[in-house]
């Protein structure tokens, strides 16, 4: 059903929009730098299932976006101002965490549970109010009701844009966790240095 929906979308204007979504996933932003932290603090694994978790929060936030919820919340600003602060609230205990635990060798460390980092990088976007707002500014630009019904071309074109960029989120986790254990002589530091870049999306957060 949304696959036909999806070839009934011109070709070039297809490719349009996955190269503007490939090049946006591209861009380092809070996601990025959320997985690419947790990959610095726990290793490769770790990065690789923290960027799961928030491709997950976007697909929530897709969902919502499908089914006119995420429209609503854009129409009260003082429902996201609290979900944002939520979520600065958040990654500031995330940032106190990193801040503050003790340093042990990558080989070392009791695997963490895959489901808790996931979660964690579910919460993390879940709990920030933009990506639903970019959904509905970027998606409705490459639908036309004469493809088919709007929501399946939502649906199907947020999907593309949610696997693509999950992918891509976990790649940068990957690298970074690879880095993180290159650098393993300087664990405190690097611990330091994810909790100073979770407090600031934390910090970002607040001020957008």
């Amino acid at each position: 059903m949304i696959l036909d929906v999806l070839q009934n979308i011109p070709t070039a204007s297809l490719l349009t929009f996955v190269g503007g979504g490939l090049l946006l996933n591209l861009a380092p932003g809070q996601d990025v730098m959320f997985a690419s932290a947790c990959g610095i603090r726990g290793g490769p694994r770790a990065g690789a299932l923290a960027g799961l978790g928030v491709g997950l929060g976007v697909a929530f936030h897709l969902m919502l976006a499908t089914v006119g919820l995420g429209a609503i919340a854009a129409s009260h600003p003082g429902l996201l101002v609290a979900v944002r602060y939520l979520g600065a609230g958040y990654l500031l205990y995330l940032a106190w965490q990193a801040w503050h635990e003790t340093p042990t060798a990558p080989t070392a460390r009791t695997p963490e549970n895959p489901w808790r980092i996931v979660r964690r990088g579910a919460l993390s976007n879940i709990l920030n109010p933009k990506p639903v707002l970019f959904l509905l500014a970027f998606l409705p630009q490459f639908t036309r009701p004469d493809y088919g019904p709007v929501w399946q071309q939502v649906l199907g074109l947020g999907l593309i844009f949610t696997v693509t960029g999950t992918l891509i989120t976990m790649g940068y986790g990957l690298v970074a966790g690879w880095l993180g254990l290159r650098l393993g002589r300087h664990l405190r530091a690097l611990n330091r240095l994810a909790a100073v870049i979770f407090g600031g999306l934390a910090l970002r957060l607040v001020l957008k």
